[in-house]
């Protein structure tokens, strides 16, 4: 499929949902009032009518980090060896997640209804693991909340136990995304997201591994989102 038999519905509803998922709000400074998560209340009583939704995001997509380099290199200043959890893949550099499901609404930005971007974006039974010694912690269940700040969410497990549940792990910069485009198999593709290491993620990983080197802010790398359109 090209990108030419692809209905302009198609590609609107797949772009927002792309742009949505990766960091819509996190593209200007006025997008401050879009700060509250998809779940919490809205700052209008009256809910007006979306401009696109996509109620179910199909499986099948990905969600594909090429690695920083400097991210490696302090993975392995810090003897930290990566591993990959359930469908993830590491090959060359980049570690992909399949998409498992998700949804995205989007109300028009002028109403002033917030958060004008809402929904998820899930990566379910995957993820990543960081592996010093005997200590191993995995990342998994991924969940992207396109709220603004738009974040990473996802479990996390030392040594096989929980530690935290739902935790905010990864902020997605979108200033750094560029435009939509389309694949030779009619995916809708959104790469350039910056993925940082969170401050809460980095406090948790520092003291589990007995350091302090880890900061939040920290760029993991560069991100490449994958949806199929039908």
């Amino acid at each position: 499929m090209t990108t030419s038999t692809l209905s302009p519905k198609k590609l609107l509803v797949a772009g927002i949902a792309l742009s949505a998922a990766l960091g819509l709000g996190a593209c200007s400074s006025d997008d401050s009032a879009s700060a509250a998560p998809a779940s919490s209340s809205s700052s209008q009583a009256t809910r007006p009518e979306p401009i696109a939704s996509l109620p179910a995001i199909p499986a099948g997509g990905s969600t594909a980090v090429a690695l920083d380099a400097n991210f490696v290199s302090a993975l392995g200043t810090l003897g930290l060896t990566p591993g990959t959890i359930g469908g993830a893949t590491l090959t060359d550099g980049s570690i992909s997640f399949p998409i498992t499901g998700g949804t995205v609404t989007v109300f028009d930005k002028s109403s002033g209804y917030r958060p004008y971007v809402q929904g998820t974006l899930l990566h379910q039974n995957s993820g990543l693991s960081l592996t010093a010694g005997g200590t191993t912690v995995e990342l998994t269940n991924f969940t992207v909340d396109p709220g603004t700040p738009a974040r990473l969410f996802g479990d996390v497990a030392v040594n096989g136990r929980q530690a935290a549940a739902s935790a905010p792990l990864f902020d997605l910069d979108g200033t750094t995304l560029n435009p939509i485009s389309m694949d030779s198999s009619g995916n809708a593709v959104l790469q350039g997201t910056t993925v940082k290491l969170s401050p809460e993620a980095a406090g948790l990983l520092n003291q589990t591994f007995g350091t302090d080197a880890l900061e939040g802010g920290l760029v993991i790398g560069v991100a490449t989102i994958t949806v199929p359109t039908s």
